[in-house]
């Protein structure tokens, strides 16, 4: 791209300062920095403390507004206003929507904030206006920010340069993980579940003990996400293990639901326990949508009886419904059943987005722990020494008391002369002058001997501690495990809330045939494939109506819980639901949009899948098999190839194979009749002959039982039937010619007008 003249602001044609600058260079130069500033200012959270720049601001600024556990609560709008004017130059809405979100206990699983007032419900009710509602931090937050007044993290200029803030927060809790996480950047997302405290104390001492820890150990320790609103998690313990040792991956969570007993036999199904981040309001909205559309036909009604707790009343539509089918169902077409996606992409060491492991996570974590611990303990050495040489001008005044006396009194500057008299730093001689008269007792002397001796000693501990790594790892390990105990199984924000287990094992086509309403319809198909199904079972079809030049080719009756298979000429089948089939307005849709047909093929015939039936297919030179209807169904538009034929050759029968012998008419009006057994079964193939022609081919095949005869209809509508013992003359075996027709079987040579 060539370079392009931007006139700065304020330019003019006249101005003699325009800079001629490389449009590209410009645009990836500026969109490059915005992108940075989203994702390391904005979406993502930084994996030491969890917390994005907004929510760190927030807890940095209720500490300075002295909104500890067990203070008084401020109103939210003052909390804002701080964050706002001295932290965070952004909107006060989104600053306090964060907030909120702080102190929702059903969106975060540790909260962080402890509101007071209306800060929304799992309903999906928004929080109240920030002048409404009041608020102070949590012990949580309070774990995240133990230790900042210690040197134990860095801090940089805020906005406008008059204060600091914290460039990321000691972080006692293991907050990351414990609350999760979600944001979208640019080019990137990150979207990471609550986890269990406790367990995730657990995993890190492991992997302080054990830094090379396999995915399959950790998982033991952490087996799973851990929701605020609890919910049962149904995915393998594969899906957990891939998903945590690559950092992506896909749970499913669905609700909680217990069958409650009630007169007469009746019972209803009662959701304790939703799926996270679903909003119960809707939630309940969406199954009476469904309801209404009559898409869970299984289900009658529904209710809600939260009150504190969620309380879901799924009613069935009668008493003699399977309740783990109507609850499937459900589980299928509303969000009591959702997919969380695991993404954990997070801000590592301060700098690098990048896409992290359990094991990684968890490393980073213990390790800043480490960091932090060094510093407070460099901090507190600091301290330490200051004290010592303050101590030491103390006793050196109380050795020298009176001189020490004489020269305050006496000297116009004392202290560069105590200094020089009795060697003493700037910093003792200053104490010295501080030192009140009330501390010149003989008690206090011993004191000071005392915190001297306490201090030395700590010091010693402590620089012991610096060079010593195994030490440092144990009093990680210590904070870790007192973390551990405050937030533990037995107490009740620590217990677990979300459990795994396995989805019943239901077969998914009674799932699918659940949701939808079992109506009678009629299909009908015309002679040009026009496809479309009628209310009811329809017995006259005189008054159909169908396109010019088209009529009626085949018309059976069916459910609208059928599945509906079509076989073409070409020897392929193809399956349909009856209930996705187009409706009876109009003359219907082309066969051929549903499906994938060859050009040169038609339909040969339709009729509704019984999965007990079997059928004999047959081409036009009279080579068949027999093949069970379980095996004709097709998964795919494309349809399955089940009778091979090639040239001219095309498929001719398809036929009922209930009987123990079959009769086949050919196009040269022979009849032959011959066992069943002689029929292969097969799911796909060229098969054998039935009956061998010097010209033509078959016309017509009946499988029938011996003991009740043959029978045909002719033009009229008669029937006519031959016992066992008058058919002798046509008896014989697979492949034969046969012989001439009865008299008086009809000149179409077909078994029914209609076949």
């Amino acid at each position: 791209m060539g370079k392009e003249l931007i006139p700065p602001p304020g330019g003019g044609e006249g101005d003699g300062n325009i800079v001629p600058i490389n449009l590209r260079e410009a645009l990836e130069e500026r969109y490059l920095a915005y992108a940075l500033s989203t994702i390391m200012n904005r979406a993502l959270p930084d994996v030491r403390d969890g917390l994005k720049p907004v929510h760190r601001r927030i807890l940095h600024a209720m500490r300075l507004m002295r909104l500890l556990p067990g203070s008084g609560f401020k109103k939210s709008a003052k909390v804002v206003g701080e964050v706002m004017g001295n932290f965070h130059p952004h909107g006060d809405q989104a600053i306090y929507d964060a907030m909120v979100r702080l102190a929702q206990s059903f969106a975060v699983r540790y909260p962080l904030v402890d509101g007071q007032g209306n800060f929304g419900n799992v309903d999906g009710d928004n929080a109240a206006a920030m002048r409404y509602t009041e608020a102070r931090l949590t012990e949580v937050a309070n774990l995240l920010l133990e230790g900042i007044d210690e040197n134990a993290v860095d801090f940089r200029a805020t906005y406008d340069g008059e204060d600091e803030e914290p460039v990321v927060l000691p972080g006692a809790f293991p907050n990351l993980l414990a609350n999760g996480a979600s944001g979208i950047a640019v080019g990137m997302a990150t979207n990471i579940p609550p986890h269990n405290a406790a367990e995730l104390c657990d995993a890190a001492l492991h992997l302080i003990k054990h830094p090379n820890a396999s995915a399959e150990k950790l998982l033991e320790f952490v087996p799973g996400p851990d929701f605020p609103t609890g919910g049962v998690i149904v995915s393998p313990a594969s899906d957990r293990l891939e998903a945590y040792s690559t950092g992506r991956g896909m749970m499913r969570v669905r609700a909680r639901w217990e069958k409650e007993e009630g007169s007469r036999g009746s019972w209803s199904a009662i959701i304790t326990e939703i799926p996270y981040q679903v909003q119960k309001g809707r939630l309940i909205e969406q199954i009476a949508n469904q309801i209404e559309a009559r898409k869970l036909p299984l289900v009658g009604d529904v209710r809600d009886e939260s009150a504190e707790d969620v309380r879901i009343v799924i009613e069935p539509k009668s008493r003699t419904v399977d309740p783990d089918l109507m609850m499937e169902s459900l589980f299928k077409r509303a969000d009591l059943e959702v997919r969380f996606s695991l993404n954990m992409n997070v801000i590592s060491q301060g700098r690098v987005p990048k896409v992290m492991s359990l094991r990684d996570v968890l490393n980073e974590w213990v390790h800043h722990r480490r960091d932090v611990l060094l510093r407070r303990t460099r901090h507190r050495l600091d301290k330490i020494a200051h004290r010592l040489e303050i101590l030491g001008g103390y006793l050196i005044a109380y050795l020298n008391l009176d001189e020490v006396i004489r020269i305050i009194r006496e000297s116009d500057e004392p202290k560069p002369e105590l200094m020089q008299a009795f060697d003493l730093t700037d910093v003792q001689a200053e104490a010295i002058l501080n030192m009140r008269l009330r501390a010149l007792r003989k008690l206090e002397e011993l004191e000071i001997r005392k915190e001297h001796e306490a201090l030395t000693a700590e010091q010693t501990d402590l620089t012991g501690l610096l060079e010593e790594e195994d030490r440092q790892w144990k009093c990680v390990s210590f904070e870790i495990s007192s973390v551990k105990k405050k937030f533990g199984p037995d107490t009740e924000l620590g217990r677990r809330r979300t459990t795994f287990a396995d989805a019943p094992e239901i077969d998914v086509e009674e799932i699918q045939q659940a949701m939808i309403e079992r109506e009678p319809i009629t299909v009908i198909l015309s002679e040009k494939g026009w496809l479309r199904t009628m209310r009811g079972h329809m017995t006259d079809f005189s008054s159909l109506s169908f396109k010019e030049g088209d009529r009626l080719k085949i018309a059976f009756p069916a459910h609208t819980t059928d599945k509906i298979l079509f076989f073409s000429t070409a020897g392929k089948a193809f399956t349909l639901e009856a209930a996705r089939l187009p409706g009876g307005r109009g003359q219907g849709e082309p066969v051929r949009l549903m499906v994938e047909m060859d050009k040169d093929s038609d339909i040969l015939a339709a009729f509704v899948h019984d999965p007990q039936v079997k059928r004999l297919v047959a081409s036009t030179v009279g080579n068949g098999f027999i093949i069970a209807e379980t095996d004709m169904v097709a998964n795919t538009r494309k349809g399955r190839q089940i009778l091979n034929v090639s040239g001219a050759d095309e498929a001719r029968i398809c036929v009922p194979a209930a009987g123990d012998h079959v009769a086949v008419i050919g196009e040269n009006r022979k009849l032959l009749i011959f066992p069943r057994e002689q029929l292969p079964e097969m799911t796909r193939g060229k098969g054998v002959r039935l009956q061998r022609y010097k010209d033509g081919g078959i016309s017509d095949v009946r499988v029938f039982e011996g003991e009740q005869g043959l029978s045909w209809s002719d033009s009229a509508g008669r029937t006519h039937a031959r016992s066992y013992g008058d058919l002798s003359e046509w008896l014989g075996e697979r492949a034969q010619a046969g012989r001439m027709a009865p008299q008086g079987f009809p000149k179409s040579n077909r078994f029914s007008p209609a076949s």
